[in-house]
């Protein structure tokens, strides 16, 4: 990869910043783009820092910007690591059927009714579950006809009730429904699932402790006479996952490797495949990541890539058939595509050969 190639790139990250303000008090986060009542925050947030990221070929750091281990708020990459969650559950035999309803295993949490009853895991982790309820007092209607970048347009107004279609038959990118996968799982563990996800996943590649996921203030419950705070799947209403570009690199290394890391294997291959397979109703999407089989979801990059992407300009990529992953956090959305270009672009140039940089 060229050296002046590669810093083109990278410059051209910097150069196209997120439109956020770098400040909560400013123009930040997805709230505000929702109808009252639900445009405000019931979790936490904090101040955000510069475009940052890290790329890597075979785990060798090729570049490294900003400020790569600053833990920043990922948005809805978080929806990615549930999917893992869900894997460990797979592996450790606490979710051994994916098209079982959800309600056969965790009862009482709210899929036990006539319309409920037959979500299954599967549905919920592709987003065509059309659950309909309220978790923790945000109802699925506040994400109903929600525009997403790479699904089709929505045929309503953000926020206005529509007709729900028999689970499995209609794809809406859904954050309450997320949050509600969110406490299911944590009812299948009976853990809370940020020590679950430090125990499965985060220790095991290496990553830092520099890294924190909270749920919204009131998002608690009592889990064998424990405590227990349910966390989200992004920050649309704040709490969400804290992380560092360097560590999510380490997560994005550990899934191009096909779920091994440093020697021991973190989620099996099945799981994995499972999660990279396309969804028939959208084939964008396989389990809650973005597939670019179709060269639909970014027309600059191979059909092998598949990624993870939060709101404000997050994005994980992994490129199995170069080797490479690339972590940037903070790119104004619009210029995503260019910039995976240039990156591509680069390492095409000169193959896999290791060309350090550092902006």
């Amino acid at each position: 990869m060229q050296h002046d190639d590669l810093q083109r790139a990278v410059q051209f990250a910097i150069d196209h910043e997120t439109t956020w303000d770098r400040s909560v008090d400013g123009v930040f986060g997805v709230h505000p783009n929702d109808p009252p009542p639900w445009n405000r925050l019931l979790g936490p947030v904090h101040d955000r820092g510069p475009v940052s990221g890290t790329i890597a070929v075979d785990g060798r750091v090729l570049a490294s910007w900003g400020e790569p281990d600053r833990a920043d708020l990922t948005f809805s990459i978080a929806k990615t690591y549930l999917a893992l969650l869900a894997g460990v559950a797979h592996d450790r035999g606490l979710l051994p059927d994916v098209d079982e309803p959800i309600c056969r295993r965790v009862p009482g949490i709210g899929f036990d009714d006539e319309h409920n009853a037959s979500v299954t895991w599967a549905q919920i982790l592709q987003q065509t579950s059309e659950w309909q309820g309220a978790c923790f007092g945000l109802p699925d209607q506040a994400d109903h006809y929600r525009a997403v970048t790479f699904g089709e347009p929505p045929a309503g107004r953000k926020g206005d009730l529509r007709k729900l279609r028999t689970p499995g038959t209609y794809w809406e990118y859904n954050d309450v429904r997320i949050n509600q996968l969110s406490l299911a799982l944590l009812h299948l563990f009976r853990r809370p699932l940020p020590e679950v996800f430090r125990e499965a996943i985060m220790r095991p590649v290496g990553a830092s402790e520099d890294w924190q996921w909270v749920g919204y203030d009131h998002a608690w419950v009592e889990i064998d006479g424990r405590r227990v705070q349910s966390v989200p799947g992004g920050t649309h209403w704040g709490g969400g996952l804290s992380i560092s570009a360097n560590d999510q690199a380490k997560v994005a290394q550990m899934l191009l490797d096909d779920g091994m890391a440093n020697g021991r294997r973190v989620l099996s291959s099945e799981w994995l495949a499972r999660m990279r397979t396309p969804c028939a109703i959208a084939p964008f999407y396989g389990y809650l990541v973005w597939l670019n089989h179709e060269r639909r979801v970014f027309p600059s990059v191979p059909a092998s890539s598949w990624f993870a992407i939060g709101a404000g300009g997050s994005f994980m990529w992994i490129e199995p058939e170069r080797r490479m992953t690339l972590i940037v956090r903070w790119l104004n959305p619009e210029h995503a595509d260019a910039f995976f270009g240039l990156v591509l672009d680069a390492a095409d140039a000169r193959g896999r050969e290791a060309v350090g940089y550092a902006a």
